[in-house]
């Protein structure tokens, strides 16, 4: 079972050897901006569950089940920032997405692409939902900016 950290890790670790062609620790360690031993550490945990192929003062590779482990966090966490944007979320995009996206299973994330996919194909629905939205913001007009998770990552919109 893949933890929070493991998965960022993963990600990350797909998205170097999309752009580069390979990865190196020291290359994931400045991506994620932390120090190369808890780099050593996570990709040897990497290693044991099966994800990455990682041998001492070499490139880190994918084994075909961390490249498919991979594409899908990628594909995640695109889908989410499509599915908020496309909705017109304005502020704290990539933060919500990082909240979200650990905790939401394969079948919903199909269920998030559906909805992009539909309500691209079909703009005007999409316009009443937003419009539905700008006359009623909150569940039975309550005015919720005073949650924690609000306040947290965000100023007044």
């Amino acid at each position: 079972m893949l933890t929070e950290s493991m998965e960022d890790y993963l990600e990350m670790i797909y998205r170097i050897i999309q752009e580069k062609g390979y990865v190196r620790a020291v290359d994931l360690a400045g991506a994620l901006n932390i120090q190369p031993s808890s780099v050593t550490r996570m990709i040897q945990k990497l290693h044991e569950g099966g994800f990455v192929i990682y041998e001492r003062y070499r490139h880190i590779a994918l084994t075909d089940k961390g490249r498919r482990t991979g594409y899908f966090l990628v594909w995640r966490d695109e889908m989410l920032k499509d599915f908020l944007t496309l909705f017109n979320a304005r502020v704290g995009v990539e933060e919500q997405v990082e909240g979200i996206e650990h905790y939401i299973t394969p079948p919903t994330m199909c269920l998030f692409r559906n909805l992009v996919q539909y309500f691209r194909a079909h703009p005007e629905y999409l316009d009443e939902l937003l419009a539905m939205n700008r006359l009623n913001k909150y569940p039975e007009g309550e005015r919720l900016e005073d949650l924690r998770a609000w306040l947290f990552r965000h100023s007044s919109d």
